[in-house]
């Protein structure tokens, strides 16, 4: 199985939660360098600016950047050529208050946050997941990998619902996603989870910890038990 953990968290505690798991570091600051390429900050080249004919970026986080609109400024076409894997993100405290994304360079429509994940980001990801060769060689090589044992993929973000917009989605989710053949597709009978939604939602993963919480504890003691029955008596 593949699951979504947070970089954060430190590894001897990922260790802990998935002992028998491999554990695979799919961000842009990872020390593998074959495990990068799945970042959305990872400069691929040559990937479709959505709705913006024959416009390119870097990268799907240049794209996801660029097409932000500020209070107090546009598209960034610069963004679009960032190389770096560093100071790509736009944000609030430099350019004011966020108005949306522009659906593409020139385009006069700015989306919401919830239809510019829909419409930009996630299809922008998909297309390096669908397109660039050793991306799809590393997909392949997890989804044989998940058949028979357990795979966690870091992220910073680890939102796994693409309908929760109170987060930044998870591109490991989208990895996972993809393998697994449920890839999110927009409708525009799409809509962002609702208060009472969210509630549940919150509600549901509170009782999911809670039960690795008891789980765990468990397999400790049982550990306990286990050891207890093997160790030598050195009183003989």
């Amino acid at each position: 199985m593949i699951f979504i953990a947070n970089k954060r968290l430190g590894i001897d505690k990922i260790r802990k939660k998935y002992p028998d798991a491999d554990i695979l570091d799919i961000t842009s600051t990872s020390d593998l360098k074959y495990t990068q390429l799945l970042s959305p900050f990872y400069p691929h080249m040559n990937i479709p600016i959505p709705n913006s004919k024959g416009l390119t970026a870097s990268c799907v986080e240049a794209i996801w950047q660029g097409l932000k609109v500020f209070e107090n400024f546009d598209v960034d076409i610069n963004t679009f050529k960032n190389v770096s894997m560093h100071n790509i993100k736009r944000t609030t405290k430099k350019f004011g208050k966020i108005l949306g994304h522009r659906y593409g360079v020139g385009s006069n429509v700015i989306l919401n946050y919830f239809d510019a994940r829909m419409l930009i980001y996630i299809p922008t990801y998909k297309y390096v997941l669908d397109n660039i060769p050793s991306v799809h060689n590393i997909l392949s090589k997890i989804r044989d990998m998940s058949f028979y044992k357990n795979i966690v993929l870091l992220d910073y973000n680890v939102c796994t619902d693409y309908r929760d917009i109170t987060k930044p989605i998870s591109h490991a989710y989208l990895v996972k996603c993809y393998i697994e053949d449920c890839y999110p597709k927009y409708s525009k009978n799409l809509k962002p989870l609702s208060k009472e939604e969210l509630k549940n939602l919150k509600s549901k993963e509170r009782e999911l910890k809670n039960k690795f919480k008891q789980k765990t504890i468990a397999q400790q003691l049982q550990l306990n038990l286990d050891f207890e029955s093997i160790k030598p008596d050195f009183n003989i």
